[in-house]
């Protein structure tokens, strides 16, 4: 595949046109399986896949723009107004949008109720009275009016998280680009790491350099470092590197929506023995079950290559979340699969191909630090590809003195 971020007339590239055509397909079809009449979704992640419309991450948790999909009739976009006359300009797929009738987080009173009493009568309109509507977020406001207005809600979460599993090929070729780009961003991380050096210099490194290569929005840049690398603390701060130290990072990634989750961990200067030991713990736990991955391979099977949380020093499975876990990526960051031992014990679920999830693995000492690895892969017809081509086999050193 070519792995150019521009749209050009030269190649045959990413077909955007067939891209949202199949995800409004998979969506109708996966709510048919549902037995909904329609699916209300307010995550901009799902607006983005039933619509392929976006605003900026500010828009992100306000609830404030959301889609109707109806049994048989197009989409409707609900739109913040001011955006209206640029998305019916530049995004003509979509016929039917619709100002938004929102409550700006709670702050405007009434919006809510205004909002679900439009929604309602247009399920009249459609001969949709009392048929189950999913719903993919859901406040205590909203509740309230939807029960006013007889509209029967039921989960669209699962909905929209079940027509996501399965990626197309475009959406495959997405991703893959998106990982491309921290391909690059660590090889720039890499040279860049050295004493003096502070975590939160290496996410403004990255970010920088994502947003350079054509990353549509960075979601996330984790950097930890010597002291802070165990136990996990699950972000950056200013802590300033220093000789010796792990260094670990993780690059959530969105190039055209499509997200990574790619985690490196490097030694500033020389690592000892005990490091490289350390390393290799959480990647012979990473490798091990991405031999496992493949069409049939059941989730509990892959859990299983992973140690318990007593192994891990926690007081359950629940405290050890996060550090040894697999889940899906696509359009939203947390996606189907999900792997834990915690979960995955009890209720396996079944790997199939054109599946795309990350693995990762965390093992950390105390007076040592802790390493974080992480892959991801895409399932094949006999096994999965890993798609995450920054050096893993081995612990690398990013100073050299």
């Amino acid at each position: 595949m070519t792995l150019g971020t521009m749209a050009v007339d030269h190649e045959l590239r990413i077909d955007y046109d067939k891209l949202r055509k199949d995800r409004l397909r998979k969506t109708r079809e996966q709510m048919e399986k549902d037995g909904l009449g329609a699916l209300l979704v307010y995550d901009t992640d799902n607006v983005r896949y039933i619509t392929s419309t976006k605003l900026g991450e500010w828009t992100k948790a306000k609830l404030n723009r959301y889609c109707l999909l109806a049994k048989g009739q197009d989409p409707i976009l609900f739109e913040i107004g001011s955006a209206i006359k640029t998305k019916k300009k530049l995004s003509p797929w979509i016929k039917d949008i619709r100002p938004a009738k929102n409550s700006m987080r709670g702050s405007l009173p009434g919006g809510v109720e205004t909002a679900v009493k439009e929604i309602a009568s247009i399920l009249h309109d459609f001969g949709l009275e009392g048929e189950p509507v999913g719903v993919d977020l859901l406040t205590v406001p909203m509740k309230e009016a939807f029960d006013k207005f007889n509209v029967n809600i039921v989960d669209g979460q699962q909905t929209m998280l079940d027509a996501q599993k399965i990626k197309t090929k475009e959406e495959l070729q997405l991703i893959e680009t998106s990982a491309a780009m921290v391909d690059g961003a660590y090889a720039d991380i890499l040279e860049y790491t050295k004493p003096g050096v502070k975590e939160n210099e290496l996410a403004a490194l990255m970010r920088s350099r994502l947003l350079e290569l054509g990353a549509e929005n960075v979601h996330n840049v984790n950097v930890i470092s010597g002291s802070r690398s165990n136990p996990h603390p699950h972000d950056f701060s200013d802590r300033i590197i220093r000789p010796g130290d792990l260094v670990f990072l993780d690059v959530v990634n969105d190039f055209n929506g499509y997200k990574t989750c790619y985690y490196r961990t490097f030694c500033c200067g020389k690592p000892t023995e005990d490091q490289k030991r350390i390393y290799q713990k959480a990647y012979d736990w990473l490798y091990d079950c991405i031999e496992k991955i493949k069409p049939g391979a059941m989730t509990d099977e892959i859990a299983r290559c992973w140690p318990d949380y007593k192994e891990l020093g926690y007081e359950s499975e629940y405290e050890a979340l996060a550090l040894e876990l697999g889940h899906g990526i696509g359009i939203t960051h947390w996606a189907k699969p999900v792997i834990t031992r915690g979960h995955s014990l009890e209720n396996p679920e079944k790997i199939e191909k054109n599946m795309h999830f990350a693995v990762e693995t965390y093992y950390g000492e105390e007076g040592i630090g802790g390493a974080r690895i992480e892959e991801q892969v895409i399932v094949t017809e006999d096994g999965c590809r890993v798609i995450t081509k920054f050096p893993s086999d081995r612990l690398i050193s990013c100073w050299d003195y």
